[in-house]
């Protein structure tokens, strides 16, 4: 059976397009038509003149209602994330755990693995975002978990996880050589974050091999007009580099900048935690932001449209491109060459949303998911 979705304004590839059908199978876009020409026998599905645009792609996000996956990683709080984050139209996000025990690292991997069986199929794997950081950025983090990587260690992590490390934050300029070429050889993503790096230190690994950079201003030196630091040297570079679009991470004008700076390599996070007063992270709301108990900004209360709502709201960004923000380049910088457009051969994995940026369905391989379409 292929069902056609219609009536509805497309969103891909940074071009939004009226007058479309959207035609899907076996859980895969069959193909993009005019919207005069859906099949006869095709099960029609009216979106009501809504947007639909590629699934969006979370690489950073600690836990959701209540379960902090970082702090408790917990195969329940791995299904509270996917339960939440499907409802907010993000078809893929991976799991992160901040600087912790490696009891709490291992348990993460474990809770990992064991949802693989049952997983509703939007949770991507695992971020480790530590513990192999600058102390000296360490911001949220407990400076008392934080080392220096060991290949044994490293080592031992890769080979538990069995795959599901997607992705690692690390300081670049404190680790030994064949630490990053063991994880780059592994394929998995190595991104610099809470590094204290030079600028010509930042030249030397950005793209040799480090393909990343976590959470763009925060928790790295600023610029200065005599000693350039870091900064400088990404906008050079331009790594897949991720920004948290919430106002209080980053401001408005600086997100413009390094969209100006860095262009299609920009991407959004939504570094989203919840409220807990457990373990190390203790996680309060404060507005619209989280804090640590000693007032630290920690995480957001982001959803990933919510960013691309603030991209377009306060940023001036188009909103095409700010789904390419969203969807497109994490995408890319994950491997997952299917996901990210909605072209023919691509996964039909979708987020269906209203002008006031409310989602109103989300399709999953090409399962629709809500009873509003």
């Amino acid at each position: 059976m292929i069902t056609a979705l219609h009536n509805l304004k497309l969103i891909s590839d940074g071009v939004i397009t009226d007058g479309k059908a959207v035609l899907i199978s076996g859980g895969t876009v069959n193909s993009v038509i005019d919207e005069s020409a859906v099949p006869a026998g095709a099960d029609k599905k009216n979106l009501n003149g809504a947007h639909l645009a590629p699934g969006l792609i979370d690489l950073q996000i600690y836990g959701s209602g209540g379960k902090l996956f970082a702090g408790t990683p917990e195969v329940a709080a791995l299904k509270q994330l996917e339960d939440d984050l499907l409802e907010q139209g993000t078809i893929g996000f991976l799991a992160t755990i901040g600087t912790n025990t490696n009891e709490i690292v291992e348990q993460g991997i474990e809770a990992a693995k064991a949802i693989r069986a049952q997983s509703r199929g939007n949770c991507w794997g695992l971020h480790l975002e530590g513990p192999y950081l600058n102390p000296a950025k360490k911001g949220a983090h407990p400076e008392k978990y934080i080392k220096k990587a060991t290949l044994a260690e490293v080592k031992s992590w890769v080979e538990r996880a069995d795959g599901v490390i997607k992705m690692i934050t690390i300081a670049p300029e404190l680790q030994d050589q064949d630490v990053i070429d063991y994880l780059h050889a592994q394929g998995i993503i190595i991104s610099s974050g809470h590094s204290n790096a030079t600028y010509e230190q930042g030249k030397a690994f950005l793209n040799k091999p480090i393909p990343a950079v976590t959470h763009l201003f925060n928790a790295m030196p600023q610029m200065h007009h005599r000693e350039p630091g870091y900064i400088p040297a990404i906008f050079e570079e331009r790594p897949y580099t991720s920004i948290v679009a919430d106002g209080n991470h980053v401001d408005w004008p600086m997100i413009r900048l390094a969209k100006r700076e860095l262009g299609d390599k920009l991407f959004l996070i939504t570094d989203a935690v919840t409220a807990t007063n457990e373990g190390a992270y203790q996680h309060r709301l404060d507005g619209n932001k989280y804090v640590m108990p000693d007032g630290t900004l920690s995480g957001s209360s982001l959803s990933m449209l919510k960013a691309v709502q603030n991209c377009v709201e306060y940023v001036g960004i188009e909103l095409a491109e700010a789904i390419n923000m969203a969807s497109l380049y994490p995408a890319q910088l994950a491997g997952k060459q299917k996901n990210g457009k909605i072209e023919p051969g691509y996964n039909a994995d979708m987020i269906v949303f209203n002008s006031d940026y409310k989602v109103t369905g989300t399709i999953l391989n090409g399962e629709i998911l809500t009873t509003s379409i």
